[in-house]
């Protein structure tokens, strides 16, 4: 039997995804049809900490991706649309790196910083976005807090062979 708490997590995690599929639909729209190109991960992987921004970079946790789905586009030949969930423990951190397509990213729990070359640092609640153009350098992404988790929910147009999602740079 399902409980209550069960159907809330399951509509919560559908209406994240949604949310995610619009504004990638809106990006879409105001960047324009060349939108579509990102590699999708394998299975669950762990960021290196090589170039961490703060204190020794082996003393900073590793963030952990789990991939969700990787779907073919039908109405797009060639492409799929990956979805994978980034467990930022306390403190963690990814160093510079970039993706071979589009990003639309979502958090799902906690503050993050991050950064893509040319731009200033952002910092991102529970429930804030950002969108990283194909091969974007994306300078940083970190937990904000040194005590409490963070998650974003990462959404990725790619090339049906859903392999790695993320160059380091």
């Amino acid at each position: 039997m399902i409980t209550h708490q069960a159907r809330l997590r399951t509509g919560q995690s559908l209406i994240a995804v949604s949310a995610v599929a619009v504004l990638f639909a809106l990006a879409a729209k105001w960047t324009g049809p060349g939108l579509m190109a990102v590699e999708p991960v394998g299975m669950e992987t762990h960021m290196n900490m090589e170039g961490a921004a703060v204190g020794s970079s082996a003393a900073r946790p590793k963030t952990v991706v789990t991939p969700v789905s990787c779907e073919r586009l039908p109405n797009v030949p060639g492409k799929s649309i990956t979805t994978v969930v980034v467990v930022f423990p306390p403190n963690a951190y990814t160093p510079r790196h970039r993706h071979p397509g589009s990003v639309s990213a979502f958090v799902l729990k906690g503050t993050l910083r991050s950064q893509l070359a040319g731009g200033p640092v952002g910092t991102y609640a529970q429930g804030q976005t950002w969108f990283e153009p194909p091969g974007a350098i994306h300078l940083f992404a970190e937990n904000a807090s040194t005590t409490v988790p963070a998650e974003l929910l990462a959404t990725f147009i790619a090339d049906d062979d859903c392999g790695p999602l993320t160059i380091p740079d």
